[in-house]
């Protein structure tokens, strides 16, 4: 779906103090994840091997070693796992604000007010629709949740191949999962620094950011909504 540009906004500044690594400790009212990683027997994908090794790596506090591929690993494996990881997270994050994001304070999916995000899914939405974020972020969790689904796009089974687009199937993700990020910062990040979740908020993003850079899934244009904030991550 496009993305509008409108008028020019004042810049924005965010504190930046990303300390806390727990990834599912952000508040009380969360989303139950939608989607666990496949588990099974000897003929499943190591999903959860490479999910602990993800995981142990992110305790050394080195985002940028944590996001890199794991020598000797296959680059889809780790594009899928990380996917199940991040859509778990921005899931439960944006649960924590799902109070305060509605139809009356959000009846625009956007980012700023030069960002406006419409929603098609070639299914119910053949064509971009003005949808409210909390309208917006639904369908968009439901969509990349039929995917992770889908056997035929994330295959659990050792021996069935990743589709051939597999890596733009990831980046079509990736690119919908930033904008509940930009949102999330330009509504409600007053919000956030009231809750004090402000440093946690910025660790997942950061961790988000560094990964998607790693493997070049969102192109700079959809990255301008934040374009202040990963630049000061990006020289820290």
């Amino acid at each position: 779906p496009p993305l509008s540009e409108k008028r020019p906004s004042s810049p924005l500044y965010f504190s930046s103090s990303p300390t806390n690594m727990s990834f599912f400790g952000f508040g009380s009212k969360t989303f139950v994840p939608h989607k666990n990683m496949p588990q099974g027997g000897a003929d499943t994908r190591r999903y959860g091997e490479l999910l602990r090794h993800a995981e142990t790596t992110l305790g050394s506090g080195n985002l940028r070693e944590a996001v890199a591929l794991p020598e000797g690993e296959d680059l889809n494996e780790w594009l899928a796992v990380n996917t199940f990881d991040f859509f778990n997270q921005i899931n439960m994050l944006y649960g924590t604000i799902t109070e305060f994001c509605t139809q009356e304070t959000c009846p625009v999916m956007s980012a700023g007010p030069r960002y406006e995000y419409r929603w098609m899914d070639g299914v119910q939405h053949k064509k971009p629709t003005k949808l409210s974020a909390p309208e917006y972020v639904d369908a968009l969790m439901s969509w990349v949740q039929t995917q992770l689904d889908d056997e035929a796009i994330f295959p659990s089974k050792i021996g069935v191949p990743f589709p051939r687009n597999f890596k733009d199937i990831v980046k079509n993700i990736f690119k919908r999962l930033f904008r509940v990020y930009a949102h999330i910062y330009h509504a409600h990040f007053a919000k956030i620094v009231s809750l004090n979740e402000e440093a946690h908020l910025n660790t997942c993003f950061k961790h988000f950011l560094f990964f998607i850079q790693e493997f070049q899934l969102v192109p700079r244009t959809e990255l301008e909504p934040l374009s202040e904030l990963i630049t000061q991550f990006n020289s820290e």
